[in-house]
């Protein structure tokens, strides 16, 4: 996802290449299993704008069963990319003032387009994950998988936690 710029910052504004991303992931800190499609990079007054549609497959795990399952999603990515020296002369460049870090070209005039891509992958991670909507979950007491057998624990409808609120209830503790 390293993609040395140098020719085309040389070019003037409206240039642009065309790339082909296909990355496979591996280790404990990988954000996605692969990362398939286009790349694209535009000349502009001020760096590079780039852009991708990408197809992206992870594993999640399932907030109510904790069991991995395949994710699949697409990704619209469009960022703008600022070098930090100049191709002509090779002296430091001044940044604009809305760049953050990883919207920077480095010295050698490569741009990682990776922290991007996670920054974008983790965003669109669902905040609940489910492995499927019908996904029964655990059993809050033994632990068992309902997805996989019933448990034989007794089905309690309310928390231990609150198995003496009738009596307060009943007494008129907490009614004005």
């Amino acid at each position: 996802m390293r993609y040395n710029l140098a020719q085309l910052l040389k070019e003037p504004i409206g240039s642009s290449r065309e790339y082909q991303l296909d990355e496979s992931f591996t280790g404990p800190d990988c954000f996605a299993e692969a990362a398939r499609g286009p790349v694209s990079f535009l000349r502009t007054h001020r760096g590079v704008l780039a852009r991708a549609q990408l197809q992206i497959r992870s594993t999640l795990v399932c907030s109510r069963c904790l069991g991995d399952y395949g994710h699949s999603s697409n990704l619209s990515i469009e960022e703008e990319f600022f070098p930090t020296v100049s191709v002509q002369t090779g002296q430091s460049q001044p940044v604009p003032t809305e760049a953050y870090e990883n919207s920077l070209i480095d010295g050698r005039h490569v741009l990682d387009l990776a922290d991007t891509i996670r920054e974008c992958v983790v965003t669109d991670m669902p905040m609940k994950p489910l492995c499927r909507r019908e996904c029964l979950g655990l059993c809050q007491s033994c632990g068992a998988d309902l997805n996989l057998r019933r448990c034989d624990c007794q089905d309690s409808p309310e928390a231990p936690r609150w198995l003496g609120l009738p009596e307060l209830v009943k007494h008129g503790c907490g009614t004005e």
